[in-house]
């Protein structure tokens, strides 16, 4: 290399200081999904690694947004069992290239960015499946993502109450009193995951991904009119209360599909749409008040590349992060 080549690198704590709102993310991630469903992105399904076997996994995460001249990788691992060792169930590094040479721009942490469009790739989801008047959000699981989701559905919908269950009382005690705090919205603990379903508007399951769910939501609970964003795939709900939607979403078709031949999702109802789709109109949304909608949304290498290049930007503008020779 005929030239000095540095790159950035963002730890954890600079991603964070750079980072951009949730609003700003669900923005752009509306504008990569319009450029998703116009086929107008280049992503492959994700491999992925299980070491450890169980629910274990670390996946490679590539994706090529021409509109926003973003490309890069993410290598993000999730440990179920890494609560129990004082570690974030999701880890991982994300590499951001620039698209003129290939050469690497930045190294940055992915927890904050992984945390973040998550929830608001649910929120976009939201936007065209669920209620607008949508004010009661029901949560299982109270760890990350479930805070993420609180802040991003807050952004689009006139939330008021939070109905949090989580299957460790003093998690969802904690989460209660922080999410009351940061939002000035009423957090009710609840000691049944029913009570998490039943009569909210917007439903989110945030626990861990499991190949074999667990299937605790059963037929019955969603009140006609729900949506519900499964974070964690298909792992808290039964397949008759699946079957009683209306409409099945997910974020990309293929990758379910090839989700579905790894062993996932094997009792899921046909998909009706997914995210690209409804971001160009392509197929309607919610049509009545009355249907009950699911996104399994699968996170996809899209929603990290649209976010990496704010994230960049704004951390060479303030002098965030610490340069390192390539």
């Amino acid at each position: 290399m005929s030239e000095k080549h540095e790159m950035l690198y963002l730890s954890r704590a600079d991603v964070g200081a750079a980072g951009p709102t949730m609003a700003e993310i669900i923005d752009v991630l509306h504008r990569a999904f319009q450029e998703k469903g116009s086929g107008r992105t280049e992503m492959p399904p994700k491999p992925g690694v299980h070491p450890g076997g169980g629910d274990n996994f670390i996946h490679a995460m590539p994706a090529y947004i021409p509109a926003l001249a973003s490309a890069g990788v993410k290598w993000v691992a999730g440990y179920p069992g890494n609560q129990q060792r004082g570690l974030p169930y999701i880890t991982g590094l994300l590499i951001y290239n620039d698209v003129e040479t290939g050469l690497p721009l930045a190294v940055m942490d992915c927890v904050w960015i992984t945390a973040m469009r998550t929830a608001a790739a649910s929120a976009l989801s939201a936007r065209f499946l669920a209620r607008p008047s949508s004010s009661t959000l029901g949560v299982l699981g109270c760890g990350v993502q479930g805070r993420t989701h609180v802040e991003a559905l807050n952004v689009l919908f006139p939330l008021e109450r939070v109905m949090a269950f989580d299957v460790n009382e003093a998690a969802a005690a904690a989460y209660a009193e922080e999410i009351s705090g940061r939002f000035d919205l009423e957090v009710v603990v609840v000691h049944t995951p029913r009570e998490a379903v039943t009569g909210c508007d917007l439903v989110v399951t945030a626990g861990p991904i499991q190949k074999i769910p667990h299937a605790t939501i059963r037929a019955g609970w969603a009140d006609p009119g729900t949506f519900a964003s499964l974070v964690d795939f298909d792992a808290y709900w039964h397949e008759s209360a699946m079957a009683e939607s209306a409409k099945f979403c997910t974020d990309d078709t293929a990758q379910m599909l090839h989700y579905k031949e790894m062993g996932f999702f094997q009792k899921i109802p046909p998909i009706y749409a997914d995210l690209g789709e409804l971001a160009v109109g392509e197929k309607p949304g919610r049509e009545t008040e009355r249907e009950i909608i699911l996104a399994a949304n699968l996170g996809l290498a899209i929603d990290d590349m649209a976010v990496a290049p704010l994230i960049y930007r704004k951390a060479i503008e303030l002098g965030i992060g610490t340069k390192l020779p390539l």
